[in-house]
């Protein structure tokens, strides 16, 4: 029972990973004409308990876009500076698309484990009820 206990976990935290970058693909996406908003990107590591690898995944950091942000021209915004420009969003809705439709298809991918691993679980119980 151990085993399908850890697929579950493991399963469970890639899901909530995933849920976590839906999410920040989802901020990314609100803020897209955001003046001055730069991109958030959230990566992966293993989670580790007592200097060991568990097995299962977590979300690192939050890192934002370390690139330059556009410069937009429009001498009436009010954060424009004496030129007229001021810093847009770094945001690329085509790449945040294709983030949350990948997060989207590894959240249902981890779902499938998930279920799988539970009707293994309950044919086995009922083998062993037999």
């Amino acid at each position: 029972m151990n085993d399908f206990r850890a697929s579950i976990a493991a399963a469970a935290s890639g899901m909530q990973s995933q849920a976590a970058r839906l999410r920040h693909v989802s901020e990314n996406i609100a803020n897209a004409d955001t003046p001055g908003y730069r991109r958030k990107a959230v990566g992966f590591e293993e989670v580790m308990q007592g200097g060991r690898a568990t097995g299962l995944v977590g979300t690192g950091p939050v890192a934002l876009d370390p690139g330059q942000l556009p410069q937009v021209f429009d001498p009436s915004h009010p954060m424009a500076n004496e030129l007229g420009y001021y810093d847009g969003s770094n945001v690329d809705l085509v790449v945040e698309i294709a983030d949350a439709r990948e997060a989207q298809r590894s959240y249902e991918a981890n779902l499938k484990l998930f279920d799988q691993t539970r009707q293994m679980s309950r044919s086995l119980l009922e083998l062993l009820r037999r």
